[in-house]
């Protein structure tokens, strides 16, 4: 437990989303035989209290990094003034796993307990200067690893990047930005990573073997990870090789394929899809319909935000605008991108079913509000250039657009 629980705070360092010291360094205990902590820290004797209440092995504490800490606090205060105490993103992860984002006004064990019984995650953010808590602060808990508790810290902080500037450029457009968004987004955008153009290097086209396969299918997700175009380490990756598709398995984290891949024959000879990537059958079909052998899927943030960027007036009316992630009917493009809907599975509103008919005509598409896929015939070079490039597009894209808003507001 001890190597699990410094294992996870790397990853929330490596990630950006804490720092290796002072108050953004994070905070992780895990329970075996006994409470283990990857470090001593005075909110330790709060978060001990928390273990004795819930039936849990492990708390992961963070005090985001910049950006998301001054945009989780503005959300956080939000929240609390205004919709009850709950953050409401709209993106797919959000929707899928987390629904919303709880907070409460202070480190208080009685009132964590309280949301953890049913939540995933807490958000602690005191409204003044009267609590000597120095906030904000997300706390997530494990039932099984500390692994469970550092994926629900990095979708809050995702989901709350998403949702900040997905809000803002909307309210830009509808002339309802406020001095406080104003400045918060001038606060953050320094800190926000300058664009990657470089692209690494692969293991090229044609491979020799499975072994090769295998190698070159960890060392994408691995890559894709490392150049952050991932929510946590959310995605999946398959290649097609001698009527096999050789797929991530579902929950697997993309930095770390080793004995997480499934060799799923094409012709169903055997039940390897079982615990396959839960967008299987989005990647069988891509391959059916576009002979291509390397699909890359991640969650680039940038993507994802313009994916949501809909015109607020025909949104208004559009008989859809609840259900613009699986229902929405119009045909939408970022640059020369399709934005398709569609959700995780093989019902009639399936990415399944939209996704494949994009990558008809295009190397790459993005799924409404929840991330990027992109395609290659040979190895995953094209593949990842054209994610981190459609990536690049999309938050040059954005910015062009909001300072174009705030230079001539209409």
């Amino acid at each position: 437990m001890e190597q699990l629980v410094n294992k996870y705070a790397q990853k929330l360092i490596q990630a950006k989303l804490g720092k290796a010291s002072g108050p953004s360094q994070p905070i992780i205990g895990g329970l075996d035989d006994m409470l283990v902590w990857n470090r001593p820290a005075r909110e330790t004797q709060v978060l001990e209290k928390i273990f004795d209440h819930l039936n849990i092995n492990s708390l992961v504490f963070l005090r985001p990094a910049q950006p998301y800490k001054s945009l989780i606090r503005y959300l956080a205060n939000q929240a609390l003034s205004t919709t009850n105490g709950l953050i409401q993103p709209k993106d797919c992860e959000t929707r899928t796993f987390l629904h919303d984002l709880p907070v409460i006004d202070s480190f208080n064990p009685k009132k964590i307990c309280a949301v953890l019984k049913n939540r995933k995650s807490v958000i602690i953010n005191p409204m003044d200067d009267t609590d000597s808590f120095e906030g904000p602060a997300i706390i997530a808990h494990g039932t099984v690893s500390p692994e469970q508790g550092f994926v629900t810290v990095s979708s809050v902080c995702f989901a709350g990047f998403i949702k900040f500037f997905t809000d803002y450029l909307e309210s830009l457009q509808t002339g309802q930005a406020t001095q406080a968004a104003h400045d918060l987004f001038d606060e953050i955008t320094p800190y926000i990573q300058e664009e990657q153009k470089k692209a690494p290097k692969f293991i090229p086209f044609p491979f020799a073997d499975e072994k090769t396969v295998y190698s070159a299918i960890i060392e994408a997700g691995r890559k894709t990870v490392e150049y952050g175009l991932v929510d946590s380490y959310f995605g999946n990756v398959s290649y097609l090789w001698n009527g096999t598709l050789y797929i991530s398995q579902t929950g697997s984290s993309l930095d770390e394929l080793e004995s997480c891949i499934d060799p799923v024959p094409l012709d169903h000879s055997t039940s390897a899809g079982l615990t396959a990537s839960s967008e299987l059958t989005a990647h069988l079909e891509t391959i059916s319909r576009t002979g291509c052998r390397a699909i890359l899927h991640g969650h680039p943030r940038f993507s994802v935000i313009l994916s949501m960027d809909c015109d607020p007036m025909e949104k208004a009316t559009c008989e859809f605008n609840t259900q613009c992630h699986i229902k929405c009917p119009k045909k939408r493009f970022v640059d020369h991108t399709p934005i398709v809907p569609g959700e995780v599975g093989t019902g009639p509103t399936g990415l399944c079913r939209t996704l494949p008919v994009a990558l008809e005509h295009s190397d790459n598409a993005i799924v409404y509000g929840h991330g990027l896929f992109t395609i290659s015939q040979d190895d995953f070079s094209h593949a990842f250039d054209t994610l981190l490039s459609v990536e690049n597009r999309c938050r040059n894209l954005y910015f062009k657009k909001v300072f174009r808003l705030r230079n001539n507001p209409s």
